[in-house]
């Protein structure tokens, strides 16, 4: 798009771009005060347990998993909708079709605001 400040998450040129783990992948749109992460999951593709202090919020977009989040299990479906708080350690399974989520952090993460590798620190 023309406009800076407009994206599209299904443009290959979009984003900041990670590889999450084997089979999770991202790119993340960095604002001032917040980012963005569009994370596409292979069938069954599992992201490790972390955390980080910000704000985390996601969204299943297509597709089903288990959101891991301080000790819990959590099946959830497209149009789930869910909080982590900074600090609590939590982790991504996909389901059998895979799974497009799109997380949402406040403040921005310092380590996603470049291309890599992993969760960061």
């Amino acid at each position: 798009m023309a406009n800076e400040n407009f994206f599209n998450i299904d443009a290959p040129d979009g984003g900041v771009a990670r590889q999450l783990s084997e089979g999770l992948s991202t790119n993340i749109f960095v604002g001032d005060q917040m980012m963005v992460s569009v994370v596409r999951a292979e069938p069954h593709g599992k992201g490790s347990m972390h955390s980080h202090p910000q704000e985390q919020w996601g969204l299943l977009i297509e597709g089903s998993g288990v959101r891991i989040q301080d000790g819990e299990r959590i099946a959830v479906k497209k149009g789930d909708l869910w909080r982590t708080p900074g600090n609590v350690e939590h982790g991504f399974e996909a389901g059998p079709d895979g799974a497009l989520v799109v997380d949402m952090f406040a403040p921005p993460r310092d380590e996603y605001r470049k291309p890599g590798a992993g969760f960061g620190s």
